[in-house]
């Protein structure tokens, strides 16, 4: 399963887009969508699960959750905009997270891409896939792939939208 991943759009639909997930059996927005009409593009890729941004108004507070865990393909997912570094989780998310971590955490809001294994929360893949809004500092506009089979999160492959 391919699961394309992405956040900080920023009422922005980046023209990469539709090539850069097409193919994907879902689409996972973090936040900061904008304009609910991103979200209904997104939808005519592929199935859309997304997450209320701290920039996002009083009609997308209506449709979007702030937190959502869900379960793919037997891959335990969170998704929330914010939920800061996982090198300093002393509070917010961290001790809610140590009591039940999921499989991947995918959020958004910092516009810097990381991926990285959480070794202390049994190995979480800690995902944002970075920005591809046109406002904020980041240089680069990317999206992610993110590969799933047999109930673990395989690959995470980086689109880099501009290139």
């Amino acid at each position: 399963m391919r699961i394309g991943i992405l956040s900080d759009t920023h009422g922005w639909f980046h023209p990469g887009l539709p090539e850069a997930l097409g193919g994907c059996d879902l689409i996972l927005h973090a936040g900061d969508v904008g304009d609910p009409d991103i979200l209904d593009r997104l939808e005519a890729i592929a199935p859309l699960r997304a997450v209320l941004g701290n920039v996002d108004g009083p009609f997308l507070m209506r449709r979007l959750p702030v937190d959502d865990r869900f379960e793919v393909d037997g891959v335990r997912f969170r998704m929330t905009h914010i939920a800061g570094n996982p090198d300093r989780w002393q509070s917010g998310l961290g001790p809610d997270l140590r009591r039940d971590p999921p499989d991947v955490l995918v959020c958004g809001h910092s516009h810097i891409l990381r991926i990285e294994r959480v070794k202390s929360l049994s190995g979480m893949l800690f995902l944002n896939p970075g920005a591809c809004g046109r406002q904020g500092f980041h240089q680069v506009k990317t999206c992610v792939v993110l590969h799933v089979s047999a109930g673990a999160a395989r690959q995470a492959d980086v689109v880099h939208l501009d290139a």
